[in-house]
């Protein structure tokens, strides 16, 4: 790996992370063919959170955080930043001076796969942090990475300038080559399950919304009246 910065990166289409903003993690995931989303393990630190902008991106070596340090300078408003770890790591790399530092360039939240510590002042602070664990061990600033490379975040490659989206379901990735017919997918698909949803609170059985009562009798369900009829 090559220690670098690089300093201009294209960012996805404002219009796309609007959308993909509004509709969450679960849509935007489904209408990218559900593809995208990190490991589970990656949880807000603070519930209610949700967020959607172009990744920033950090190769960091595990228990050093210097290249996050790095990174700061690199953010713009609306940037989410995206840290990958060479191998895997559970150290507290990200607190809260961290947050106040990319909360005064515009950053509107961070994913780590790797640890976060001062859970309590930047949950006060409300900065959107989602990460693999939350560990008050700390970290050096001794070994280079790079910023604005491609890096693998829990599973997940993820482009600088990519489209991250997330919320108390998850974190997904959206390659912003495809942000504008990902978005566009994900609109339908809303504004289908806002057609449902209406159905649904109007009584209406999902059984009969979704014609599951055919293919649930041919695949051999049997109904019965008492315990005895079986």
């Amino acid at each position: 790996m090559k220690p670098v910065v690089v300093r201009n990166i294209k960012r996805a289409d404002s219009n796309a992370i609007g959308t993909l903003a509004a509709v969450g993690v679960s849509t935007a995931h489904e209408a990218l063919g559900r593809s995208g989303l990190m490991k589970p393990y990656m949880r807000p630190i603070w519930p209610g959170a949700q967020i959607a902008g172009p990744a920033v991106t950090v190769l960091a070596q595990p228990g050093d955080n210097w290249m996050i340090h790095v990174a700061v300078e690199q953010c713009q408003k609306g940037d989410v930043l995206v840290v990958g770890c060479t191998a895997d790591n559970t150290d507290g790399m990200f607190g809260e001076l961290l947050a106040t530092a990319l909360r005064a360039r515009g950053v509107i939240g961070l994913v780590i796969d790797a640890g976060c510590r001062d859970v309590r002042p930047i949950s006060d602070m409300r900065f959107p942090v989602w990460s693999k664990a939350i560990s008050a061990k700390g970290t050096v600033k001794a070994t280079l990475g790079a910023v604005n490379v491609p890096v693998v975040c829990a599973g997940v490659n993820v482009e600088p300038g990519d489209i991250v989206v997330a919320d108390d379901d998850g974190v997904v990735v959206i390659p912003k080559k495809v942000a504008v017919e990902t978005a566009q997918k994900a609109q339908k698909r809303k504004d289908d399950e806002d057609g449902k949803r209406k159905q649904l609170e109007a009584g209406t059985l999902s059984l009969d919304m979704y014609k599951m009562r055919e293919p649930l009798a041919k695949a051999g369900l049997v109904y019965v009246d008492h315990p005895e009829d079986i």
